[in-house]
């Protein structure tokens, strides 16, 4: 067993720092006003590195889903006309909020889905820096003003709110990615309704409760509401639901499109942030040094289950050999366990179906010529869902380098030609995160250039992973195309108006359109 603490003992001990005591209902309309579904199932939550239970809510169901929705949609009238300055107020305290509470939220992200602590507390860091800049931009939700060809006339555009959203999230980024989306959204004067993944629906609850305490405190009522439930009664609806203009979904290429599809039927809107299949260009130019600590964390941080994970190595030839010892002798020092034990390095995958694909894409690849280098084991002896972070040098050309396996894989690819590494980095269905790793400038810029990496994000000397919120976060291809966070991905929750004003007396026609001569 990996903990001598109980996973029992663990789970009080953070609902307590929270103030949470009795963890049931699994939906929520307004601040404190719990709605327990009397014919909802019960969904149990289990700790990844034991596969203890930790707690249970009550899912949603029909009814219950349409309660929630009627009372975000309400709740929008009001919320809309909130100035947003005010609306940031709101944000800001709920961020002073996370500020007080994020040792014990980053624990139960960590106790939930098994990130190691110093990534819990990342995340839960993570929504407070996105509440800081939704603030900001809280007093920025500008609009142009454009020459009228009209004399006497004013033509500019505004932004105004959407209305509720509908929040669709995965386990790996429990609470974060739900941030970056609810406080933008909330600034602009939406309100939303959050679907969390079923296998972390514990943290979802504790954020719906600080959520909830701060609308208290304004006198406001129904601008974040939590839904917890199956696919079937609540994801399915919401993408159906005409009353949700926007959906943003994280989660699978696969699911991704059939999100895409369905929201598109009925002219909806969608955030599609789907899967990364992501690289590090190396090249002979590099310093090496900086190339092994940033690849080893983009690809063992999270135990390989983030979606900017480092999946490929894409490292010249010249270099390749002492590159891959350098990251072999790296993997040796990473230590795998509890991920609560500040000196742990690799926790858990999130359950054993996921050890399963893992296993299965390295026979896979060796099926493939591809030769493990290091690791490729299950590791039951130190809990159900541990694994060994692996190293696997592969031909470039194998079908298995261009699919995502969501664990701690990374395939080890040569080249020659700076041309040819750029074709390999490009050379997959998905565009989420790149890299290279080079002191030459002229292969930096290449790089970035049109002609260069096609993805979402592209770095220079730093890893595939950790993006800063300040950016628009997102990829292109398959993994879907939409941005969240900084920049002005802002304006996927708000409606564009251009206005005209003709401030003369006279009624010129644009383009120079003479509509006959009348007289009154």
């Amino acid at each position: 067993m990996v903990t001598t603490v109980t996973t029992a003992q663990r789970t009080r001990s953070i609902l307590a720092k929270l103030g949470l005591r009795d963890v049931n209902p699994g939906a929520c309309v307004g601040p404190d006003r719990w709605i327990e579904d009397p014919r909802g199932e019960r969904l149990v939550s289990y700790n990844p590195t034991t596969n203890e239970p930790i707690a249970s809510v009550i899912m949603a169901g029909a009814a219950t889903y349409d309660e929630v929705v009627t009372g975000a949609v309400q709740a929008f009238q009001e919320w809309r006309m909130v100035p947003a300055p005010k609306r940031g107020e709101v944000v800001r305290e709920l961020g002073n909020l996370l500020r007080e509470y994020k040792e014990p939220l980053g624990e139960l992200v960590t106790l939930e889905v098994g990130k190691i602590r110093v990534e819990g507390l990342g995340e839960v860091q993570e929504m407070i820096d996105i509440c800081d800049f939704a603030v900001g931009l809280s007093r920025q939700l500008y609009g142009l003003t454009m020459a009228s060809e009209r004399p006497r006339h004013r033509m500019y555009e505004q932004w105004h709110p959407l209305g509720a959203i509908g929040i669709i999230t995965a386990f790996n980024f429990p609470v974060a990615v739900w941030s970056w989306n609810a406080a933008i959204a909330a600034v602009a004067g939406d309100t939303m309704v959050w679907k969390p993944s079923p296998q972390a629906p514990l943290t979802a609850v504790a954020v719906q409760h600080l959520c909830n305490r701060v609308l208290a405190d304004f006198g406001y009522k129904g601008v974040f509401n939590l839904l917890i439930g199956t696919n079937e009664e609540v994801g399915e609806r919401m993408l159906q639901d005409r009353r949700l203009p926007l959906i943003s979904f994280t989660g699978s290429i696969r699911v991704g499109r059939h999100v895409a599809e369905t929201v598109a039927r009925r002219l909806g809107r969608t955030i599609l942030e789907l899967g990364g299949n992501n690289a590090v260009i190396v090249t002979p130019n590099a310093d090496l040094d900086l190339a092994v600590r940033a690849i080893l964390f983009a690809a063992v941080g999270t135990a390989g289950q983030r979606c900017t994970t480092l999946r490929r190595l894409i490292v010249h030839r010249s270099i390749a050999d002492t590159l891959v010892q350098r990251l072999v002798d790296a993997y040796r020092q990473v230590r795998i366990g509890d991920p609560l034990d500040d000196n742990t390095l690799m926790g858990p995958l999130i359950n054993a179906q996921a050890v399963e694909r893992m296993m299965a894409a390295l026979e896979e690849a060796k099926a493939a010529s591809g030769e493990v280098v290091y690791g490729g084991r299950p590791r039951p002896d130190i809990g159900p869902n541990f694994v060994e972070p692996t190293i696997v040098r592969m031909p470039a050309q194998a079908p298995i380098v261009c699919e995502e396996t969501f664990a701690p894989i990374l395939y080890v690819l040569e080249y020659t030609t700076l041309e040819e590494a750029i074709a390999l980095n490009n050379g997959v269905p998905q565009g989420l995160s790149s890299a290279i790793f080079t002191n030459d400038l002229r292969e930096a810029e290449t790089f970035l250039s049109p002609e260069g990496s096609d993805c979402g994000i592209a770095n220079v000397n730093i890893g595939t992973s950790g993006a800063e919120i300040g950016g628009a976060f997102g990829g292109e291809k398959d993994t879907g195309g939409g941005r969240e966070a900084g920049s002005d991905a802002w304006k996927a929750y708000m409606r564009r108006q251009t206005v005209t004003i003709n401030y003369s007396r006279e009624l010129p026609l644009a383009q120079g359109i003479k509509f006959g001569d009348f007289n009154e």
